[in-house]
């Protein structure tokens, strides 16, 4: 016969008597209450609390108390909640909230793909016999569509109900682990407060800004213009904007300045800006830290320098619990479609904060119709404000073709084409003839100083070794790591400003934010935004009266895919418009290239909307699906330098966790082809069965990175 507990306990501790461990009405309580606040935060204060509190409803089993205290086998202690709950509040409410608690450890299921883990057949599985007489209170609470937060949406659909199911299932899943790490780590606990209020970092800002040197400058005076714009807007309700400002009209000041001032006003909670590419964050997070102080700016991305990471931003990190983060689309968007507990903790904070969206034009296409569904729920349902910042400003509003578009989006600049007549530094020239490599390097050799941007680490390579004999010639290319790359544009820099000669080929990574200025530039035919990022790094800071911008046609034409698609579609826009850069012509060109593309290329608004009815969400397929990187490339460790070779030794020596070793070692990767990974294969070890690590530094040139004599596919970002 079983012994009766009297007791029952969620979370134990090593070495301590009972009367330490945290009990489950304890912790159901806890994560009751952390729910319900984060719940509050978009009008779901009620789903949320209901879901937390019996999320581990199936810890009150004599058989998880057994694993426990015993030490013995696993228990599955979510299904026993979802059940209860499916049964307490029926098919619609009560399933919602079914897959919250069923997924709380392991994941969101899928609703019904015929297999064991998904929610239909873990609502029929039996379970553990559990305690149901917890605090009445809850199972007192009643739920009607007045608690759901769509109240501003014409129609709700499967896609919004999902998202609906994901944020609760964010509320809950960081409420259980911050109520579980307050109860075993109170000082870890403690490390995730204190952080300054926004209008404490408003103040900072605003001192920043009145030390400003140079006002009487042109450039400045129009800059001032812009933040001045931004300050007026700020004072809107909480909404949609777009911020139209050509590079170089210094709106990562005031983008922020707008933030800080609408986030006080709004009550919202924190500032998140979310970037195309890493190498922007690097520096647009050390420039917001520099005024706002390092604890205040949190990054999180794939490529984090270790040096810039504390213990409390990796805490922040986990959910942004944080005034200020700084992170990448792929980690933005990617994790508003995952299903995962780790991926989806932070979804809750993005409620009644500020995303700006720097770089806008870099929304995929092919996934651009799900983005836009998820930005609509975020303004229409969970408070949040968007700002779409950029200097090409895609045409994402609603129309006839794309009716998943934005609506009542507020422009911020209130005279968008005299602020891009008052700040044209340059002149485009579309060199209509195709253009021979040799032919082309003689052009570069007559500048003294030149950018050449193309589309190809095959030509960037070329036409580097037709002009390297020349001093001061630099190449940039995906080929070489970020370390390696970031040590080349710190001396490009120093050239142009202390020597005569310059002369820079680079694929179109150096137009993702790398703040450099020529007074001339080639640009690969692309499309009209690369085109516009490679004009900011010309005649940036308006030093000449015009800057030269040449766009020409390589001999080997355009490389297949979506670089080929955009450039034929630019050149057709450009056919139509004297200036390449004018409001008209960006906006044609994306009209033209939404038009003719598919903006649901996997089809996750379909599969959404086709579950509403049954409210079977195949949540596992739609994260597979949305996926913003699609390659096949492998990782490559360079031990670039002493202090790569150092981290190389340290990954090889280490018979534990190799996490964090990995993690500081993301700067000195590079991505690679299988096949070409294969014609190098003597010239890389395997560390622990999985690490590729180049060990024969021969065929890694400080020049031009790896070496691949075969490598002709375009430049691959990783965003």
């Amino acid at each position: 016969m079983k012994k009766k507990i009297l007791q029952f306990y969620a979370h134990s501790k090593e070495n301590e008597t009972f009367d330490k461990w945290q009990t489950i009405e304890d912790h159901l309580k806890g994560v009751a209450y952390l729910s319900e606040q984060f719940g509050k935060e978009f009008s779901s204060d009620k789903f949320a609390k209901i879901s937390g509190c019996f999320h581990d409803l199936g810890k009150y089993s004599q058989e998880f108390q057994n694993r426990l205290i015993n030490n013995g086998e696993k228990v599955d202690h979510a299904t026993a909640g979802a059940q209860f709950i499916y049964e307490r509040y029926g098919h619609q409410f009560g399933k919602l909230m079914s897959y919250v608690i069923a997924g709380h450890h392991s994941g969101l299921p899928n609703g019904n793909e015929n297999e064991t883990s998904d929610l239909k057949n873990r609502l029929k599985k039996t379970v553990c016999e559990y305690r149901t007489n917890i605090d009445t209170k809850y199972e007192q609470l009643e739920i009607t569509n007045e608690d759901f937060p769509f109240k501003n949406l014409d129609i709700v659909d499967g896609f919004d109900l999902s998202f609906f199911i994901r944020m609760v299932f964010s509320c809950v899943v960081d409420a259980d682990f911050l109520d579980t790490e307050r109860f075993m780590d109170t000082e870890k606990s403690e490390n995730r407060k204190g952080y300054l209020p926004l209008n404490k970092l408003r103040e900072k800002l605003d001192s920043h800004l009145r030390k400003l040197v140079d006002k009487k400058k042109n450039i400045n005076i129009i800059r001032n213009r812009i933040l001045q714009n931004c300050l007026t807007a700020a004072d809107s309700k909480r909404g949609c904007f777009s911020l139209t400002v050509p590079t170089g009209g210094g709106k990562t000041f005031s983008s922020l300045a707008f933030a800080l001032k609408h986030a006080i006003k709004n009550n919202q909670r924190r500032i998140i800006y979310v970037i195309p590419y890493t190498n922007i964050i690097e520096q647009n997070a050390e420039v917001m830290r520099s005024i706002l102080g390092d604890d205040a700016v949190i990054e999180h991305h794939s490529n984090i320098d270790p040096s810039k990471e504390h213990y409390r931003s990796k805490l922040a990190s986990e959910n942004w619990d944080a005034p200020i983060i700084v992170t990448t689309n792929v980690q933005f968007f990617e994790s508003l479609f995952a299903y995962r507990g780790s991926r989806c903790r932070k979804l809750h904070n993005i409620a009644n904060s500020i995303v700006i969206f720097d770089e806008a034009q870099m929304l995929p296409v092919d996934l651009l119709k799900p983005c836009l569904r998820t930005l609509t729920a975020l303004t229409k349902c969970y408070n949040t404000s968007i700002v779409l910042c950029t200097a090409t400003q895609p045409f994402l509003e609603k129309n006839k073709q794309l009716k998943e578009g934005l609506t009542d989006v507020k422009e911020i600049i209130t005279e968008p084409q005299k602020l891009y007549n008052d700040l044209k530094r340059v002149k485009v020239n579309i060199l209509k003839e195709r253009v021979a490599t040799e032919v082309l390097a003689e052009k570069l050799r007559k500048h003294e100083k030149v950018l050449c941007i193309v589309s190809t680490k095959k030509l960037a390579f070329e036409l580097f070794d037709k002009i390297s004999d020349l001093s001061n010639v630099y190449h940039l290319s995906s080929l070489m790591c970020p370390v390696h790359r970031s040590e080349i544009i710190k001396q490009i820099k120093a050239d142009l400003k202390d020597k005569e000669t310059c002369r820079v080929i680079s694929t179109q990574l150096i137009e993702a934010g790398v703040d450099i200025d020529f007074p001339i530039v080639y640009r690969a035919i692309a499309g009209i935004d690369s085109i516009a990022q490679a004009a900011g790094r010309c005649n940036r800071e308006g030093k000449l009266s015009t800057g030269i911008v040449n766009v020409f046609f390589p001999e080997n034409g355009t490389p297949p895919g979506f670089l080929r698609k955009s450039a034929e579609t630019a050149e057709i826009v450009l056919g139509h418009h004297l200036n390449a850069l004018s409001l008209e012509s960006v906006e044609e060109y994306f009209k033209r290239l939404y038009q003719d593309s598919d903006l649901d290329k996997f089809n996750i608004i379909q599969e959404l909307n086709s579950c509403a009815s049954d409210l079977d969400f195949s949540f596992r397929l739609v994260a597979q699906r949305f996926q913003m990187i699609r390659n096949d490339t492998k990782t490559l460790i360079i031990p670039w330098g002493e202090e790569g070779e150092k981290r190389v030794d340290a990954l090889r020596s280490c018979f534990n966790e190799t996490k964090d070793i990995i993690r500081n070692l993301q700067r000195y990767t590079i991505q690679i082809h299988p096949h070409s990974l294969e014609k190098i294969k003597d010239n890389f070890e395997i560390i622990k069965d999985e690490y590729w690590v180049l060990n024969k530094m021969k065929i890694y040139s400080k020049e031009t990175g790896l070496i691949l004599e075969t490598e002709t596919n375009y430049e691959t970002i990783i965003v």
